[in-house]
C-alpha cells in the first residue's frame, strides 16, 4: 500500500471532511492530526522530520493511502518526491473564516495549559505547537493579518510548486464532482458529501476534551494530595 493522495492544505480547510470523502472514495485510510492523537508514538518521527532528519514514510504511512491536515501539510514537497505518482489536493477557504475558526478552535486549545499535565497530551501538543505555531506562523499567530498573509504564501507556493496535472485547489463546499473527476473515480450514488467538523462542532469537542483534562488533573492531585497526608501520617508515627 502507498500514498496516493497528499493534502497540502492547511488545517481548518474542510481537511476533516476531505478525509471522510477520500476514504469513502476508497483511499482508506487517511492520515489526519486525529491519526497522531491516536497514535502517540508518531511524534517521535515527526519531531525528526522537523529536524530534517531523514524519515521512513513507508513505516509512518503504513496502511494508509492519503493523508491531509497537519502534520503531513507541512512535508508535502518531501512526500511529492517520495511518492511521484500521488496526486495533490491543496484544500482551501476564505483567508478571513479560515483564520477565524483556526482562532476559535484549534489555537485556543493549543493555549489550554490543562494539556501539559497528560503525558501522552503533552508530547503532542509540544509537537503540534512547534509545527503549527512556531514553524508555520512564527511564533505571531494572533497577529491576523500576518498570519493570513502565510496562509496564502502558503497557498501561493503550493500553486507555484506542484505540476499542474498534478494539482486540485479545492473547496469542499465544490462536493463530489471535482474531486471525483481529478482522482478518476466514479461519484458516490446515494451518497451525500461529509461535511464534518465545523467551528461550533470542533469548539464543543475541545470544550469536552479540556473537561475531562481538568478532570484528569483534578484526579491526580486529589491522588497526590491523598499519598501526601498518607506519607505524613506514617513519618508522624515513625517520629512520635
Amino acid at each position: 500500500m502507498s500514498i496516493h493522495v497528499i493534502g497540502a492544505g492547511f488545517g481548518r480547510t474542510g481537511t476533516l471532511s476531505l478525509k471522510a470523502a477520500l476514504e469513502e472514495l476508497g483511499f482508506a485510510k487517511c492520515y489526519h492530526m486525529v491519526e497522531v492523537i491516536q497514535n502517540p508514538n508518531h511524534v517521535r518521527i515527526w519531531k525528526e522530520a522537523m529536524e530534517g532528519k531523514a524519515v521512513d514514510w513507508n513505516t509512518l504511512f503504513q496502511g494508509y493511502q492519503a493523508t491531509v491536515d497537519w502534520p503531513g501539510c507541512t512535508f508535502y514537497q518531501e512526500l511529492m518526491h517520495h511518492y511521484p505518482a500521488a496526486k495533490v489536493i491543496l484544500s482551501v477557504r476564505n483567508p478571513e473564516r479560515w483564520y477565524t475558526s483556526t482562532f476559535q478552535t484549534i489555537y485556543r486549545f493549543s493555549q489550554n495549559r490543562t494539556m501539559q499535565f497528560i503525558p501522552n497530551a503533552r508530547h503532542i501538543m509540544q509537537m503540534s505547537n512547534r509545527l503549527i505555531w512556531e514553524h508555520t506562523f512564527h511564533g505571531q499567530f494572533e497577529n491576523q493579518q500576518y498570519a493570513i498573509d502565510i496562509f496564502n504564501q502558503h497557498i501561493a507556493t503550493v500553486k507555484r510548486t506542484v505540476p499542474a496535472k498534478r494539482l486540485l485547489v479545492y473547496d469542499v463546499k465544490q462536493g463530489w464532482e471535482p474531486l471525483c473527476q481529478f482522482l478518476e473515480v466514479p461519484i458516490p450514488i446515494d451518497t451525500p458529501f461529509p461535511h464534518l467538523n465545523d467551528t461550533k462542532s470542533m469548539q464543543k469537542m475541545i470544550q469536552q476534551r479540556v473537561a475531562t483534562a481538568q478532570r484528569i488533573v483534578v484526579g491526580m492531585g486529589a491522588v497526590a494530595l491523598v499519598g501526601l497526608v498518607w506519607g505524613l501520617q506514617k513519618l508522624y508515627r515513625r517520629t512520635n
